[in-house]
């Protein structure tokens, strides 16, 4: 009862925050990270602790699918040399980036907790990026990527993640047996995504004159088809996204406009509370965190929290400056069906950099973290690691949060 009261409680002070937020003009992601903060830090509140199997489950198949379902699935296709390239390999060069800065800046960090801590903090959540550049008049360019981002490079880090935990445990480390898992992963994701997709549409089509059954079996749809996935031990987030172009592309169809309309209106209402409970959560676990810390290491590791949150940005602008000119160049020689809809500028790209932030993702992978190893041993630096990508995701959200509004309106005025 004392956390289903907390949980009210948490619920009732977002609603009146991003009411607020949208009054004075800040990102509401912002104001409900430190409000999170701020409770946290309330003597004798009964602390609401996060099981990473119920954050995948509850929060990424509803925000992976309908930020599918919306997306173009053209614009997606146009762009997905930029998509994959943000979602698969430069997952992996942050990863092998932080992991360099890590072993040799924190002391006691070995190469595979180093690993650890890069799989983490690998992938950005392209779900705060959006939410707090909402209303800025992005290009529908700009947001196509970042989306399209968001869908794929959760499955690229959970594989990075897992690799990474297994080195430490003692498992040797095969490239090729790695690279093959990882594209069975993919393939079966993709194949159970297209089954679930066919068996939603056959429903839909026998069942899209009664509204409710309708829009009821479509938010169920998501949630079991991330569950057939991991159950079968595929990913069950290209499940889910394959899942969401899939009947985007159907309803658009076979849905009457009435139907579309009052399905959409359920979807936002449930966005809205799921974004809205991810950043309040976010600023609710730091003072646990801060709390399992000795008070000697928290101001290091907010410094090595800032160097890697630097370093991450870096490689990520240099990435995407590399894919400018790759784009460019590919469109010049005719390879790769380059068309000129995929080409980058300098205004996207720099957003598209900038939008490089952390999330729910990363905090739920860091909680995630086993407390002990097959041995009984507890898990290495297992704190650190906690309190540094806790910390990260604090700096990406509330440093770039605050100053990628700011970097928007500037590029709009030139």
């Amino acid at each position: 009862m004392e956390n289903y009261s907390v949980i009210i409680f948490i619920l009732a002070i977002m609603i009146g925050l991003s009411a607020i937020a949208d009054k004075i003009k800040l990102p509401y992601p912002i104001l409900l990270i430190v409000a999170g903060i701020s409770i946290g830090f309330i003597p004798g509140l009964p602390q609401v602790d996060i099981n990473p199997e119920i954050i995948f489950l509850i929060f990424l198949p509803p925000l992976l699918y309908d930020a599918a379902f919306n997306i173009s699935f053209k614009d997606f296709k146009t762009n997905l040399n930029t998509i994959s390239t943000l979602a698969i390999s430069l997952v992996f060069i942050t990863a092998c980036g932080i992991a360099v800065v890590a072993h040799y800046l924190i002391p006691d960090m070995s190469w595979p907790l180093s690993f650890v801590l890069g799989a983490i903090l690998s992938a950005t959540d392209a779900v705060a990026a959006m939410s707090i550049t909402k209303g800025l008049g992005l290009s529908h360019k700009t947001n196509t990527i970042l989306e399209g981002e968001s869908l794929v490079n959760d499955a690229s880090a959970l594989v990075a993640y897992r690799f990474a935990v297994a080195a430490v445990t003692g498992s040797a480390f095969i490239f090729w047996k790695a690279s093959l898992q990882f594209l069975g992963l993919m393939a079966g994701g993709v194949i159970i995504g297209v089954i679930m997709g066919k068996i939603l549409a056959f429903i839909i089509k026998r069942f899209h004159q009664n509204n409710l059954a309708t829009i009821s079996f479509m938010l169920l749809s998501p949630f079991v088809t991330y569950l057939i996935a991991e159950e079968l031990h595929v990913s069950g987030v290209i499940a889910v996204v394959i899942l969401g172009l899939g009947i985007a592309r159907f309803s658009n169809k076979v849905l009457p406009e009435k139907l579309r309309n009052e399905s959409k209106s359920i979807w936002d209402m449930i966005i809205f509370l799921l974004n809205g409970l991810i950043f309040i959560l976010i600023g609710l676990q730091f003072p646990y965190i801060y709390d399992s810390i000795s008070k000697a290491d928290i101001l290091p590791y907010i410094g090595y929290a800032a160097i890697i949150t630097v370093v991450a940005l870096l490689l990520r602008m240099i990435r995407v400056i590399m894919q400018k000119f790759n784009l460019q160049e590919a469109f010049k020689k005719g390879k790769r069906k380059i068309s000129e809809e995929a080409l980058l500028d300098w205004k996207n790209s720099l957003i598209i950099s900038w939008s490089g932030m952390h999330g729910i993702v990363s905090l739920a992978i860091a909680i995630g973290l086993p407390a002990k190893l097959a041995n009984g041993q507890p898990f290495p630096q297992r704190n650190a690691i906690i309190f540094i990508s806790v910390a990260v995701v604090l700096f990406t959200l509330i440093g770039q949060g605050l100053t990628l509004p700011w970097i928007v309106k500037q590029l709009k005025k030139r």
